[in-house]
């Protein structure tokens, strides 16, 4: 599998900031690359996702909720993908790590994807931290 991280600071606390987060579906609010994220019952999702000129859609079941420390999820269907979000308190609000695990197993989408996946999971999630924070603000 393929890691990719990334971190940022937002100013609120982590409750506020974990309160957002957990709500999964409205992340296609939250980045233009997510075109549409439906409940399917029970912490599971199904995510439609157009990145790199490509559809991809999978199903991702939540796998750990712990408020306000982390929101963790693995797929069940389409592309393999596990994710993390680790919430912790500092002084200028909370600092958020993404941590996302990925395979793709078609050897020449692989390694497109893998050229783009940094920059791409990059702009996705600070796309989403971004978005949260303005939510956070009453922007958006």
């Amino acid at each position: 599998m393929t890691t990719v991280e990334h971190s940022a600071i937002l100013p609120a606390s982590p409750e506020q900031v974990f309160d957002l987060l957990e709500r999964v579906e409205d992340f296609a609010d939250y980045s233009d690359l997510i075109t549409a994220i439906e409940a399917q019952g029970n912490e599971h999702y199904r995510w439609y996702v157009h990145a790199i000129g490509v559809d991809w859609t999978f199903d991702v079941k939540v796998t750990e909720k712990t408020r306000p420390r982390v929101l963790a999820w693995e797929s069940v269907d389409g592309v393999s993908n596990q994710g993390r979000y680790e919430l912790e308190a500092v002084p200028e609000g909370t600092r958020v790590k993404l941590t996302l695990e990925y395979e793709i197993r078609n050897r020449l989408v692989a390694s497109a994807v893998k050229r783009a996946a940094q920059p791409l999971v990059g702009k996705v999630s600070s796309q989403i931290l971004r978005r949260v924070e303005d939510r956070l603000e009453g922007k958006y």
